[in-house]
């Protein structure tokens, strides 16, 4: 009596048997860059369009087009763009590191989201360690301003950078601070109006320093760390409350 053949490993095939197919991988669901700036607004609230395009006028960013043109981001797009930002933001790496990590392979999940925002707040706030210098190159490069604009800001005294060699260098948070003027700078702003954000930056420095003058001047350490980290955290809440009361009046123009 004839058996059904068997397929055992690493035997042949039967000829009528079929070899299993593999289960079709589902292709990622593509959106437009406006959704992606919605979904990613949340935890960047400075991303913009013409951010993620310069993005990808660095060659870090390569979304799919439509045969009109329009770019399509798949959610391997979005995790690449979240961990573009994140660096940015949290380690502070120009954009030509950033591209050889990448290179290297860091992903996503190396790049740790901040679990509370009081953190995230106080890296912003830092005032124990500038980080490093850039030169006017680097700023621009890195933060698609024009010469002029950085130029225009030193002027008005919204930064100052650090003369050495004849070359003025600027730290990180006057790097961020020119990334920011240059989005505002789209919309018409120029370093004349920055003046109102330099008062009451100054006003603001101001008040907390008065708060916590004796401390700081102690000629305790252990006392004038705890000052230092005092002055940390009230910068933190106090950046946090002036987002709020804008966030309300910015409200109240809209309806």
């Amino acid at each position: 009596m004839a058996t059904t053949p068997t397929n055992i490993p690493g035997a042949p095939l039967a000829e009528d048997a079929q070899p299993p197919v593999a289960p079709e991988r589902p292709r990622q669901k593509a959106v437009t860059i406006g959704a992606v700036c919605k979904a990613l607004s949340q935890e960047f609230p400075d991303i913009s369009i013409s951010k993620i395009r310069y993005l990808e006028d660095q060659k870090l960013l390569s979304p799919r087009r439509t045969q009109g043109g329009y770019r399509l981001y798949t959610a391997s797009d979005v995790q690449r763009l979240r961990t573009i930002l994140r660096l940015q933001r949290d380690e502070f790496l120009p954009l030509r590191v950033i591209r050889q990590e990448l290179a290297a392979g860091r992903a996503e999940r190396d790049v740790a989201a901040p679990g509370d925002g009081r953190t995230l707040r106080r890296q912003l706030v830092s005032t124990r360690d500038p980080g490093a210098l850039y030169s006017l190159e680097d700023v621009c490069e890195e933060t698609a301003a024009e010469p002029a604009l950085v130029r225009e800001l030193v002027e008005f005294g919204v930064i100052k950078g650090e003369q050495r060699s004849g070359v003025r260098y600027f730290d990180e948070t006057e790097r961020e601070i020119v990334r920011a003027v240059a989005e505002l700078a789209r919309y018409g702003v120029g370093g004349r109006n920055l003046r109102v954000f330099r008062s009451s930056a100054d006003r603001e420095a101001q008040l907390l320093q008065s708060i916590l003058a004796p401390a700081l001047r102690s000629r305790n350490p252990d006392r004038r760390k705890e000052a230092i980290e005092a002055l940390e955290n009230l910068a933190s809440v106090t950046t946090h409350l002036k987002h709020l009361l804008l966030i309300r009046d910015l409200r109240n123009i809209a309806t």
